[in-house]
């Protein structure tokens, strides 16, 4: 019964790397994998996710919710008995610096003028 209770997933990374597959079991929470995620990042890929709310798993074109269990997150139609699932891993880009000139580049985004009327 303990096989039934396992689901082999793999995380697809935006370069078409993968990490996994690994068996998890389906009370594990969406949060959980991605912590797993984070320990198992690449070290020679830049712009690694420095946090859980770094990450989206997407699963057939939905996003999983963090206090969802694996269970709860999987969409049965679409999984092929026995076969690893492949969920997708979104990383959030960094944040811009917020010491850069951040202040000129706003203003030109904006669409504003910085010309003056005498």
């Amino acid at each position: 019964m303990a096989a039934e209770e396992l689901v082999e997933l793999k995380f697809r990374l935006a370069d078409g790397s993968d990490i996994g597959p690994s068996k998890y079991n389906c009370s594990a929470t969406v949060t959980s994998l991605k912590e797993k995620i984070i320990s198992q990042w690449p070290k020679e890929k830049e712009n690694g996710p420095k946090s859980i709310s770094d990450i989206k798993l997407i699963n057939a074109g939905k996003i999983l919710e963090n206090n969802r269990t694996v269970a709860e997150s999987r969409l049965p139609l679409s999984e092929v008995p026995g076969g690893v699932i492949t969920m997708l891993v979104v990383v959030r880009p960094p944040l811009p610096d917020k010491h850069n000139d951040n202040v000129q580049d706003n203003s030109q985004k904006k669409g504003g003028c910085l010309c003056s009327i005498l």
